[in-house]
């Protein structure tokens, strides 16, 4: 039986190790570079306004399926 494999997997199959370790070093400089430049205020501003926006498609995807289980048992 063969094995699935995930998009992760599939992507980390066409893309290198060495440019995926760079983009991960380039995403952490950018994270600390914004915390230098900003208060911490605004950082944790921003951290709150993107659990929001996570929570906000959450409920929007919970809505959906309502509706696909609603519309499944007419």
């Amino acid at each position: 039986m063969a094995e699935k494999t995930s998009p992760k997997q599939k992507f980390e199959e066409h893309i290198p190790e060495d440019v995926r370790e760079h983009a991960r070093a380039a995403r952490e400089e950018m994270r600390q570079s914004v915390e230098g430049i900003f208060p911490p205020e605004f950082v944790e501003h921003r951290r709150k306004a993107r659990k929001e926006m996570l929570l906000a498609f959450r409920g929007l995807i919970d809505h959906a399926i309502q509706r696909i289980d609603k519309a499944a048992t007419k």
